[in-house]
């Protein structure tokens, strides 16, 4: 059997397509290189150029590759671009979701792996934040991945499709092997930015929001390792393959680091002292969101190997100075 990676030349994606594939699995991804990279595509991967919203292409896809799982990474993620163009936001992460579920279900596929994400929690009312917690997303960008969700559990009630949902929190670092990392050109990720501006590709760094009700006023996130998301994601495939039920998991190490504390790490580990402007409060930012974890450990047997803040800044950093030395020599 084969698993479909949608988004697979993308940040994420691109490192789910490694680890099916270090796995054993046999992969196909389907991407439109609207922001990811056919150079990201891991060898040994069967890559087609094209957008999961083709409800055509993707049913011939699945018809004809024997495929028995689709990884679903396809989206767009940025939350203040979700705030200014919401019906774009909508479109690319909602209706084109419903339309990949469609031909997953009208071609019998039985296993659906969704990355979603903590933004469906808008401002929790307490951090750690669980699955239990009140869904009341602040940006569109929450909104739109909440309502895949909700159509993947009326979906998976009405047809034999099986899912697991994986609430991620702030996804940041690169493969330790180097083989990929997060190259989007614009990217806001902070420890990208961060690790960025620390090799002087940016002037400086902005900090949004320095009055938040946080220990030293700035945004509080749990960040996780790229790896070890998708070793969670591996093991979601074989929960569902073992017959386990649909379900929805936070991914996330239930430890929070401030933007100021992410910013001193890049600083120790870049050996760095990059100028830093501190300005006002973005949109769609809650002061904190830390994971409630203890369920993902439960149901997929999932234990994360990189959950450290330092090794997350060094593998982004060195992803960073391999970045710079492909586009200088190219």
């Amino acid at each position: 059997m084969s698993v479909l990676v949608t988004g697979g030349a993308g940040f994420i994606g691109s490192h789910m397509a490694l680890e099916l594939l270090d796995a054993g699995e046999d992969v196909l991804v389907l991407d439109n290189l609207s922001t990811g990279f056919r150079w990201a595509v891991p060898e040994g991967a069967k890559f087609v150029e094209g957008d999961v919203g083709d409800h055509n292409l993707v049913r011939q896809l699945l018809l004809r590759n024997d495929i028995d799982a689709i990884l679903h990474f396809a989206g767009s993620i940025v939350v203040p671009e979700s705030v200014a163009d919401p019906l774009g936001y909508y479109l690319n992460n909602t209706c084109k979701s419903r339309s990949l579920i469609a031909s997953a279900v009208e071609t019998n596929i039985p296993y659906f792996i969704f990355s979603s994400t903590a933004a469906v929690y808008g401002i929790p009312k307490a951090n750690p934040v669980t699955e239990d917690a009140s869904l009341e997303p602040i940006s569109p960008y929450g909104s739109s991945k909440l309502m895949t969700e909700t159509m993947l559990r009326d979906t998976a009630r009405a047809h034999p499709l099986r899912f697991v949902a994986l609430r991620y929190f702030n996804v940041a670092g690169a493969d330790p092997k180097g083989r990929s990392g997060q190259s989007t050109s614009g990217a806001t990720h902070l420890i990208k930015v961060a690790a960025e501006t620390a090799l002087g590709m940016r002037p400086h760094l902005d900090v949004y929001g320095t009055d938040y009700e946080t220990p030293d006023g700035t945004c509080v996130r749990d960040y996780i390792h790229v790896s070890d998301l998708v070793r969670a994601h591996l093991d979601a495939l074989r929960y569902l393959r073992d017959g386990g039920e649909s379900i929805v998991l936070n991914c996330g190490y239930g430890k929070g680091f401030s933007v100021l504390e992410v910013i001193e790490a890049v600083k120790r580990a870049s050996q760095s002292d990059f100028a830093v402007h501190k300005t006002g409060r973005r949109a769609g930012d809650p002061a904190a969101l830390v994971a409630g974890a203890a369920r993902i450990h439960e149901v997929l047997g999932w234990e994360p190997r990189l959950n450290d803040l330092d090794t997350i800044v060094r593998d982004a950093l060195a992803w960073e100075k391999r970045l710079e030395e492909f586009r200088a020599a190219s």
